[in-house]
């Protein structure tokens, strides 16, 4: 009896537990979806998407995207809410086909770049949105606002959903195009809020044919769900409170390192 009930313990002790359990993991994941959040909430809207980067410091960059999309997808309900009706309808008919096309050719690339190559990716992503705002901080004459142009808006948008896709950093393509426009910032805000969520739900269609949404992916991503509408919450709350200054300085400079070591990671050095 004893020998069987060891028998059963061993078994048992084998069997995977289907969610990621390291504590480490979720160090980096909760302050960084709280970022996402925040921004969501429309404080420091273009702070930056630091979910994958910091992620894919501790497991591969596809499953972080994976794991990431579900969380952003309910943050985006949350966001919407706030922004409905507000953005520029003519700007989301320029950038709705091109996002469309950009989410497709990442489909179809998804599977055939490897970790070290989408990290390399990530991080060169992400070092270049932290360099392009420094470089636009240092400018001191901003340019007259550009016209709108539905061909260079398709062009960004295709850009945008691509990198979106392989590892939802859609946003420094999108903010070449969208900047320039000087567009009014609640306008700014709610248009990129109302892209990103149709480039997110879009994205669940490829994410579930290419199998990254999992049990695991799926279960560890409920698990940090919780985090969505307090992150964007917080970032309704910080508006008041804290300056974009401060807060973007904290990410810049998050962004920046993470960037650097995934680079590194990502050319094997």
């Amino acid at each position: 009896m004893t020998g069987q009930f060891h028998s059963h313990a061993t078994k048992a002790s084998t069997i995977p537990v289907p969610i990621i359990s390291d504590p480490w993991f979720y160090a980096l994941a909760i302050p960084a979806f709280l970022v996402n959040g925040i921004s969501k909430g429309g404080f420091a809207s273009s702070a930056g998407n630091p979910s994958v980067p910091l992620l894919a410091l501790l497991i591969p960059a596809p499953q972080a995207a994976a794991i990431s999309l579900p969380v952003l997808c309910a943050m985006d309900l949350t966001g919407l809410r706030r922004v409905w009706g507000r953005w520029s309808a003519r700007e989301m008919r320029a950038l709705i086909p091109g996002a469309l096309l950009g989410i497709l050719l990442g489909a179809f690339a998804f599977s055939h770049i490897g970790d070290a190559e989408t990290k390399l990716m990530v991080g060169l992503i992400s070092v270049v949105f932290v360099c392009r705002a420094l470089w636009q901080k240092w400018r001191r004459h901003a340019p007259p606002p550009a016209p709108s142009n539905a061909a260079k808006g398709g062009f960004w948008a295709a850009v945008s959903g691509f990198t979106s896709t392989i590892a939802h950093a859609g946003g420094p393509p999108l903010a070449v195009y969208l900047y320039p426009l000087r567009l009014d910032r609640a306008v700014l805000t709610s248009t990129t809020i109302c892209f990103f969520a149709f480039c997110n739900y879009v994205k669940l269609i490829p994410y579930w044919f290419l199998g990254q949404l999992n049990f695991t992916n799926l279960l560890t991503s409920l698990v940090l769900l919780p985090i969505a509408p307090i992150g964007v919450y917080l970032g309704i709350w910080l508006q008041t409170r804290i300056s974009d200054a401060l807060f973007y300085r904290v990410v810049y400079t998050m962004l920046l390192v993470t960037g650097v070591k995934l680079v590194w990671d990502g050319l094997g050095l």
